[in-house]
């Protein structure tokens, strides 16, 4: 039989749990347990999974953490090529509607970039060989990575501003890859209302030059960066 030329996920239309955590954010990140996973939909097409991905919510926003495994190289994130960079891109509709193929204002773009932790050692070494004292936060600190609102190609109409600074996000690195937790606060999501629309439409790509790319979703090259049709659905549950 010859293999389809779609991929299995774009059969179906995928619903998961998001669990409620609250307090959602703390001085030290989300803390999300196990119990807070995400199940894996790119094992459907035998893809290999080298990301856990959890998500929490509450009436404070939208919490997502990414541990990433097997990795051989350090993590590298330069907030100007995010697209070429390690590191985690949600998109969230707080509609949930997927009977349209352009964002509307209810869409939303996140990046959350991992540190670039070969650049920031090295500018240490610089800075101790030269008897200054480095400026540059340690690779492990919540500053060492970046967190921005991207733009949506094609997208009807923007999402209102994201407010400067309201984005959070930590990142530890490790031998093996890196641990990272982001929060999207209530204020940085156009129409985010749990009580009212418990549903949200949302994918997430984990992208690493050298693992590749893990979607929830349909990945490349379905066109899941624009299309919110492609997007599964969060269920903000209690």
């Amino acid at each position: 039989m010859s293999q389809s030329l779609l991929p299995t996920r774009f059969l179906f239309r995928f619903s998961a749990v998001c669990k409620y955590h609250d307090p959602l954010w703390t001085a030290k990140g989300a803390g999300l347990d196990e119990t807070y996973r995400l199940v894996s939909l790119a094992e459907m097409e035998g893809r290999t999974t080298w990301a856990d991905v959890r998500a929490a919510w509450s009436e404070a926003g939208l919490a997502v953490a990414v541990r990433v495994e097997g990795k051989k190289q350090p993590p590298w994130g330069d907030p100007s090529l995010p697209e070429q960079s390690d590191g985690l891109h949600l998109w969230i509709d707080t509609r949930d509607i997927h009977n349209v193929h352009r964002a509307s204002r209810f869409c939303h773009r996140f990046a959350f970039l991992a540190p670039d932790v070969k650049s920031r050692l090295a500018a240490e070494a610089r800075s101790r060989a030269g008897g200054r004292r480095s400026g540059s936060q340690a690779a492990g600190s919540k500053d060492a990575s970046q967190a921005m609102f991207l733009p949506i190609n094609r997208a009807r109409e923007q999402p209102r501003p994201v407010p400067e600074g309201s984005l959070q996000v930590r990142c530890q690195t490790f031998d093996s890859g890196y641990a990272l937790e982001s929060l999207i606060p209530a204020e940085a999501l156009t129409g985010f209302d749990p009580a009212e629309h418990p549903r949200l439409g949302f994918t997430y790509s984990v992208l690493d030059r050298e693992l590749g790319e893990q979607t929830f979703g349909v990945g490349s090259p379905m066109p899941y960066r624009e299309d919110p049709s492609l997007w599964a659905t969060l269920e903000l549950a209690r």
